[in-house]
């Protein structure tokens, strides 16, 4: 049975429908008009208490029951978990995917998201300092990443949900105002992990 994807275009629903077409599982996407304030709807609600998207229905849960996932990182894990495939067993494996896992959702995304609402406040003098304070954060960030990624083809030892998840929003970095010449080993991961045909389909995928 059809995973039920509640999602709009955002880096946090790309990360889900690339992990969506990456592990193989089939799904229907039910867009969620977020400009349109559709995430406060009472049915989604239910299903999404922050009023935020990505959320899913797994008709074919545990135990064969339906169950709800969400936030984007709980929903990876899950996916992770059912279908065994980009998230190791191993308890060692595991540590660096979701230290990544968790650096992308405390900071990778929260301060690029930053950026993206800067960008768009008409008064300069309101403008200015969020902008800078934000961008300056993201490139560090970026720079974080590209030491990380000095020598390792991914974050984790394989391709994981992590990659996964710093790529919905790495995929944003022209938006962020960043060159991914700057920081050589993101673009190099960014260019190998847009390669994938599965992750390709993923951000191919209408959301919206």
């Amino acid at each position: 049975m059809a995973i039920d994807f509640y999602t709009w275009n955002t880096p946090n629903g790309r990360k889900i429908s690339v992990a969506l077409e990456e592990m193989g599982l089939a799904y229907t996407v039910h867009p969620i008009n977020i400009s349109k304030n559709e995430q406060f709807a009472p049915d989604f609600l239910t299903i999404s208490p922050n009023n935020r998207i990505p959320a899913i229905i797994d008709p074919d849960g545990p135990g064969g029951q339906p169950i709800s996932v969400f936030e984007s990182g709980a929903i990876l894990i899950y996916l992770g978990l059912k279908t065994g495939k980009f998230y190791p067993t191993d308890l060692r494996a595991q540590v660096p995917v979701l230290e990544w896992l968790m650096w992308q959702m405390g900071g990778f995304g929260p301060m690029p998201g930053q950026v993206h609402h800067f960008l768009q406040v008409e008064n300069e003098q309101d403008r200015r300092y969020g902008l800078a304070r934000y961008s300056k954060e993201t490139r560090r960030l970026y720079g974080v990443l590209d030491k990380r990624l000095l020598g390792r083809d991914y974050v984790a030892d394989e391709v994981s949900i992590a990659d996964f998840a710093i790529l919905g929003w790495a995929w944003r970095h022209e938006r962020h105002q960043v060159d991914l010449a700057d920081f050589p080993n993101v673009k190099r991961w960014y260019e190998t992990m847009m390669a994938r045909p599965a992750t390709k389909k993923g951000f191919e995928v209408a959301l919206s």
